[in-house]
């Protein structure tokens, strides 16, 4: 008895809600009970917190269960919010209709809405992609894939972590599925600022996603897409695709190729150089990124491609020259310029109305604004082809029309089609005779009954005949008594009253059955018409989607247009040399934040090969030698895009890679120090350069002393102008003493950002001049920041006794001293560990190792002692 009376009762609905839920323990499960969503447990707790709604419980069993719900046509308001807040959300609906069943009602997962999964609008951002990825980890390599369901790209890659985490950085993913075996290893790798979701590894195998891709694609092989030699590339790709399908999307159409990022085809930017020119994101508040600035774009198609072209800047001479030769043609073309950017305005989300086709989820609202859309393509492809310039003739001539698809819309759906297929009215008038005669009946039965009063009074001469309705008999015909000689034959008599008899007929009897199953009638056969035209729609992917790829193209290039005629931008010339000629360089961003009347002081940087290498540009810290280093790489990024530049004129030998370092940047959360993580990253571009590189190098050395950050300085220095690749520099510094070096390096040149002094302070002037700055004028920064004069006082004799004690000679001879006296404390040491480290010390080739190789083995030797340090503690 006591077992029994333990036994939880647990109601039916219950039951069928913890079935469900078991199915998706990772989910907050949104679960249908009537007109309300409802939440259970610790879902209702947490959309409680996230949505604000009431949390209330209810006894289950005997057991206290958490509740919240809200109205099931209030999804869209709620639904957006629990996405945001990065939850993964099954709606849970009712598969049948409650009245046609006695037990209890069907329910089922309709949708898995996760942050990366979303077709909703409310959820997605019009300029932004939504990208799902995955990413695998393979032997040599990794695999990524991005997805975008809302508008199905879908593209795949492979290389290193370096690569891997540079595409991470640049699209963004909301949501990134990796294996729950190596959870740890992409959370060391990559961090922990994605939203990641981890799969059973079974699903990371390379058979299976191979399948799943060719049953997708339809296809034996992935040859065709260009992809099949990319193994672990297709496997990530594989895992988007089975993730998709695992979370109710199977409607797919829309993701019909699988495109591979050809990074060879674009400039190589590393995360820290993303990071340092702020392309896309700052982490100042309220700071304008470079984006903010260059973005003209007013179509979302648009809007979502200048981030790519950011993202991916050109190595492709032709396709470079092609977009600056539309933009100077436009610029000219005013007229042009602004019918192209009319009819682009027009355009709704030409991309995401389709994908919207392929997955069912489309309203006939939105099928009318996808005809608006298409009728605005047919102005642009006029415009376009009669363009005297040939890339713009091509786009033109690759525009569809898709004159069949706007003639069905047209001919099928009403203009003033509602959101909601279930609102009525959608279809056009005209389209179906049963509808049309069905809408006759549901909408017009006063008419049709009077006509037939009018035609049967007239037919018997009764004057008092009356047509009415009951819900026992329905339709009737009642007439007085004192008429009931005139009653024809053929009417059948139904009831009898004190003053009159009811009679039906063939007619009103026929009539009634119509007229009653008409509503429900019309309902279906609109939402069966609309379902049809739906799945006909579906011809049309392929030409849709293109013509939404030339239109963002188009929208760009105007936009760039629009661009350089409101900040006087200038053609850049780009071509084959390795030299960069920039006169009057302005900083894109900055300019845009002067105080009005406040001009931007411009500069210019030559730097080549075979003369002028490297710049070595000191300067106190405010003189603007920040902004000439990162101005040279927007420009250079501007123009390898396809944009004009912020210049008076521009020569841009191509560029294939630019790093950019910034001193002192902490990654104290990483757990390193400030110096380390300095010397990683710098150690990274060292080991990547090209002949074609550009190298920005800002305050490097100042995480640690001034001793040794001048030497650390001094040592890149002298490497990066010894390597073979001669990689153009610019080397911004606050430390004099490296002024040194261009008399001992030929291709080393100084420059400094001038400054004024005045009898009590000290004049920016922001320009660059040649010459080396002989001191730093940190003192008068630092007066100029409010700091009390007592410890300006104290600097200023601080820093006279320094200039006179430290000559570089003492310097060379203290750093010497270090050297010594560190190799002979490795010699006394009696160890194992040390006996390896004193072997590798003694082998070491002095004469030929580079003072960067040199420290880079001090850190590895310094880690194997750290090592044991712990070991024996």
């Amino acid at each position: 008895m006591a077992a029994k009376e333990k036994t939880k009762k647990v109601t039916p609905l219950m039951q069928q809600y913890n079935t469900i839920k078991t199915k998706y323990p990772d989910a907050m499960l949104l679960f249908r009970v009537g007109d309300f969503y409802e939440t259970f447990g610790e879902d209702a707790i947490k959309a409680s917190k996230i949505l604000g709604i009431t949390l209330t419980n209810r006894n289950n069993g005997g057991e206290k269960t958490e509740l919240a719900g809200f109205p099931h046509h209030s999804v869209n308001t709620y639904l957006p919010k629990l996405v945001k807040a990065g939850q993964r959300v099954a709606i849970c609906d009712q598969l049948e209709d409650p009245k046609q069943t006695k037990t209890i009602v069907k329910r089922g997962v309709t949708e898995l809405v996760t942050p990366g999964v979303a077709l909703n609008d409310d959820i997605l951002n019009a300029k932004t992609n939504n990208f799902l990825c995955a990413v695998h980890f393979g032997r040599k390599k990794l695999g990524v894939a991005f997805v975008d369901i809302s508008t199905g790209e879908f593209l795949t890659s492979e290389g290193n972590e370096e690569q891997i985490d540079k595409l991470l950085q640049n699209f963004a993913p909301n949501e990134i599925l990796i294996s729950k075996a190596h959870k740890k290893e992409f959370l060391d790798v990559f961090g922990t600022q994605f939203h990641t979701f981890f799969m059973e590894d079974w699903v990371f195998q390379e058979d299976y996603t191979k399948e799943t891709l060719t049953n997708h694609f339809k296809t034996n092989t992935l040859k065709g897409f260009g992809v099949d030699h990319l193994i672990n590339g297709t496997i990530a790709s594989g895992v988007v695709l089975h993730y998709l399908s695992e979370t109710q999307h199977n409607q797919l159409q829309h993701i019909n190729k699988l495109q591979r990022i050809a990074e060879d085809e674009y400039i190589w930017m590393d995360r820290f150089t993303i990071k340092n020119l702020e392309l896309y994101h700052s982490h100042n508040t309220n700071a304008v990124t470079l984006l903010d600035v260059i973005d003209k774009t007013i179509s979302p198609m648009g809007g979502r491609m200048i981030k790519r072209w950011l993202a991916l800047p050109l190595k492709n001479l032709e396709r470079i020259q092609k977009r600056h030769a539309v933009i100077t043609y436009l610029s000219k073309q005013e007229e042009d310029l602004d019918k192209l950017q009319h009819w682009i305005k027009q355009m709704g989300d030409l991309e995401r109305l389709i994908s919207k086709v392929s997955t069912g989820k489309v309203n006939p609202r939105e099928i009318i604004q996808l005809k608006n859309s298409l009728e605005a393509i047919i102005p642009l492809k006029q415009l376009t082809k009669n363009a005297k310039n040939e890339a713009l003739n091509l786009i033109g001539d690759q525009l569809h029309g898709c004159d069949l698809l706007r003639s069905k819309i047209k001919e099928m759906l009403s203009e003033e089609a509602p959101v909601n297929i279930l609102k009525g009215n959608a279809i056009a008038k005209g389209y179906s005779e049963e509808l049309d005669e069905l809408r006759g009946l549901a909408f017009s039965g006063k008419e049709y009954l009077d006509n037939m009063l009018t035609r049967e009074t007239e037919r018997t001469g009764i004057s008092s005949l009356k047509i009415a309705s009951n819900n026992v008999f329905g339709y009737y015909i009642e007439v007085r008594n004192t008429h009931k000689d005139k009653v024809p034959e053929e009417w059948i008599r139904k009831q009898t009253l004190v003053n009159a008899e009811r009679y039906i007929t063939e007619e009103l009897k026929e009539y009634e059955a119509k007229i009653l199953g008409a509503e429900e009638r019309i309902l279906s056969l609109e939402q069966q018409l609309f379902s049809q035209l739906v799945v006909w729609m579906q011809e049309y992917i392929a030409p849709v989607q293109n013509n939404a790829q030339l239109i963002a193209q188009l929208d760009c290039l105007c936009g760039f247009t629009q661009l350089s005629k409101e900040n006087n931008y200038v053609l850049p010339e780009v071509n084959e040399s390795t030299d960069l000629s920039i006169t009057n360089g302005r900083h894109p961003v900055i300019e845009k934040q002067l105080p009005l009347g406040e001009t931007y002081i411009a500069n210019d940087v030559y730097l080549d090969r075979t003369q002028q290498q490297i710049i070595m540009i000191t300067g106190p810290n405010m003189s603007g030698k920040s902004a000439i280093l990162r101005q040279t790489a927007l420009i250079v990024l501007l123009a390898q895009m396809g944009s004009f530049v912020p210049a008076k004129a521009a020569t841009i030998g191509m560029v294939d890679k630019i790093f950019t370092r910034v001193g002192a940047s902490d990654n104290i959360s990483m757990g390193e120090s400030t110096f380390m993580v300095e010397m990683n990253e710098t150690a990274s571009i060292l080991n990547n350069l090209s002949e074609r590189s550009l190298v920005l190098l800002d305050e490097i050395g100042r995480g640690t002393s001034t001793y040794d950050g001048i030497s650390i300085a001094w040592a890149i220095s002298e490497y990066l102008h010894e390597h073979p690749a001669k990689a153009k520099t610019l080397f911004a510094t606050h430390y004099h003493e490296l002024n040194e070096m261009c008399n001992t390096f030929e291709r080393i040149k100084n420059y400094n950002v001038s400054v004024k002094e005045l009898k009590d302070t000290v004049l920016f002037l922001r320009k660059l001049t040649p010459g080396g700055s002989e001191h730093s004028f940190g003192i008068h920064v630092a007066k100029m920041a409010g700091m009390p004069q007592q410890v300006i006082s104290k600097a200023n004799k601080i820093l006279k006794k320094l200039e006179k004690s430290h000559s570089s000679e003492e310097l060379t001879n203290k750093l010497q001293s270090a050297q010594n006296e560190m190799q002979l404390s490795f010699f006394n040491l009696d160890d194992p560990l040390l006996e390896q480290i004193k072997e590798e010390i003694t082998h070491l080739d002095i004469d030929t190792l580079t003072p960067v190789e040199a420290l880079m083995k001090l850190n590895e030797i310094k880690r194997l002692l750290v090592k044991k340090k712990k070991a024996t503690s």
